[in-house]
């Protein structure tokens, strides 16, 4: 079984489950931590195990481009070619391409790009972007889809959704066919889409449940729309969504949003946020947020987070992590980030027990309190 859920928090829909991969059985709610273009920023592969990252995010977009698939494929996939041994999943480059906005072009068979690189013409089609994941080798695989902007017209937001459902039902059909190149399973996921309307959000969940894929993210949130919203949406799909198989609301990441998320019956999570604000020198702490580079912290002995494991907390100071950033060292940036992302693997390791317990709600009201704060002393 891919996925086995455990427990249903009884007085929410928090989940705990197993995702069980080829490198390794994952306990959900899981975050997992994005190596971009084959390295989560800062960090190598023993700092992520030390972490205890069971699952990490590639990118299919950045690897076509470089250093390219085929290449990556020659050096035995993604796993040994990164030198990580447990599980990756990797995205399918949509919301990338989406970013590019007026360098790219959508039709019926795919979406046709230029390069943010060097300009050159390349088009992404379902077989396509999944050829790539093939040649990565990643443990989860995401199908192509177009993610509609924020706000957009109902008429563009069912186009989408169209075009959403008969890339996936390619990509069904063309997987199925399939043998994995280098011995392990690999698995795929479809992405739910329809933008903040829910009947077109129902139209797709239903359409793509009907092609039985093993699990099924939700995709076009955390675009510009209120958080209410957000809310709204992400708990308006997981009523529908299949109550055996695992549900990832992709990109979403600050703390409370994960945790509400969590709530609302999500199992897996992705951003770049705390490896983006560690280098920024903005830490996670279970007392607040905590901007290490200001001046409060230039004689402060006490570590980044005294109820914090990880190697940063057990070994360093704020005053010298302040003093790294402001000399520009680059330890800096790696203590830094291997808090954050410690930081947010114990958070869904305690929403874990929480949910265990059937306490969740409780529990996740209690550490609000305290996670949201901004730490001034």
């Amino acid at each position: 079984m891919f996925f086995d859920l455990k427990h249903t928090d009884v007085n929410s829909k928090a989940r705990a489950g197993v995702l069980n991969t080829d490198h390794g059985s994952i306990e959900t709610p899981i975050f997992m931590p994005v190596g971009t273009q084959g390295t989560v920023k800062a960090l190598s592969p023993r700092d992520l195990k030390e972490v205890n990252a069971s699952i990490i995010l590639g990118n299919t977009y950045h690897l076509y481009m470089r250093p390219g698939h085929r290449l990556i494929e020659k050096m035995g996939g993604l796993h040994r070619f990164m030198g990580w041994d447990r599980a990756i999943l990797t995205d399918s480059g949509g919301f990338q391409v989406f970013s590019l906005k007026e360098l790219r072009k959508i039709d019926d068979e795919g979406i046709l790009f230029q390069s943010h690189l060097d300009g050159s013409y390349h088009k992404f089609t379902p077989q396509l972007v999944l050829e790539i994941q093939r040649s990565l080798g990643s443990d989860i695989m995401m199908v192509l889809d177009e993610c509609p902007p924020y706000p957009s017209t109902r008429d563009y937001a069912l186009k989408s959704n169209q075009l959403t459902i008969d890339w996936a039902r390619q990509a069904r059909e063309i997987f199925s066919g399939w043998q994995p190149l280098y011995g392990h399973r690999q698995w795929l996921f479809a992405i739910v889409q329809g933008g903040t309307f829910k009947d077109i959000r129902e139209q797709s969940a239903r359409a793509l449940m009907e092609l039985d894929f093993p699990g099924y993210a939700i995709g076009g949130l955390a675009v510009g729309e209120p958080k209410d919203e957000m809310f709204d949406i992400t708990d308006f799909c997981t009523e529908i969504l299949p109550e055996q198989k695992p549900r990832y609301l992709m990109g979403v990441g600050m703390p409370d949003d994960i945790l509400e998320a969590i709530e609302r019956g999500v199992d897996m999570f992705d951003c770049v946020i705390p490896t983006r604000n560690a280098r920024n020198g903005t830490v996670f702490t279970t007392e607040g947020k905590m901007v290490l580079k200001s001046a409060r912290f230039k004689e402060d002995t006490k570590p980044v987070d005294a109820n914090c494991q990880c190697y940063t907390c057990k070994n360093f100071s704020r005053a010298y992590l302040r003093h790294l950033y402001n000399a520009n060292e680059i330890l800096g940036l790696t203590l830094a980030t291997i808090h954050n992302v410690h930081f947010y693997l114990w958070l869904v390791r305690q929403a874990r027990k929480a949910i265990l317990q059937d306490n969740y709600v409780s529990w996740k009201e209690r550490i609000l309190q305290k996670i949201t704060r901004v730490v001034e002393n």
